[in-house]
């Protein structure tokens, strides 16, 4: 495949994407997300693989500074701490790690933030799940159906497609344009 090709499908795939019900639920989520950081609430976000790649870039970008010098955004990477994640997982157990880490983290008006691209990475339904439990927002970002995560989050923005390198080129243009929008929101 020429990387036209491939281009031309990825940009498809956005533009089967942008309809009005990706517009209002993403707009749901980037309210609850700004709302929380401006009440000094956590925004705990997580994922495996690629997804966890996602989560760093994420909170990088809302702790730094996206487009705006601004303060520093409360917002926590719990896939990024390799000391907790090796440490939890040796002794515990891997699908736990990161709502060990809500328990540790959470605050009633907070949100957690969960990547995965099938919707049913064990150790972010899990996280999801312990951030109901403390009264956070859930907000799920993730591929075609939304797996395990649909019936767990408040705002699940799910792309139309099962293919997960797809699925990851579409995140990023979702994150970056919630990363936008939530620091206009919080200056």
């Amino acid at each position: 495949m020429a990387l036209s090709s491939h281009l031309a499908a990825a940009a498809a795939l956005i533009q089967r994407s942008a309809t009005p019900e990706f517009d209002a639920v993403t707009e749901r989520a980037v309210g609850a997300i700004a709302e929380a950081l401006r009440n000094d609430r956590p925004l705990l976000v997580c994922g495996n693989g690629g997804s966890a790649a996602d989560a760093m870039h994420i909170t990088g970008e809302l702790v730094g500074r996206f487009l705006k010098e601004r303060r520093a955004l409360k917002a926590i990477c719990l896939s990024s701490n390799a000391a907790v994640l090796t440490a939890w997982s040796n002794d515990y157990d891997y699908a736990t790690v990161f709502s060990r880490q809500v328990e540790a983290y959470a605050a009633p008006g907070g949100v957690l933030f969960g990547i995965s691209t099938s919707g049913n990475s064990k150790n972010v339904v899990n996280a999801l799940q312990a951030a109901r439990a403390a009264g956070m927002t859930t907000v799920g970002l993730t591929g075609e159906g939304g797996g395990k995560m649909a019936d767990l989050c408040d705002h699940l923005i799910a792309v139309p497609s099962r293919h997960t390198p797809d699925i990851q080129q579409v995140h990023l243009c979702i994150y970056h344009y919630i990363c936008e929008m939530v620091e206009a929101r919080c200056l």
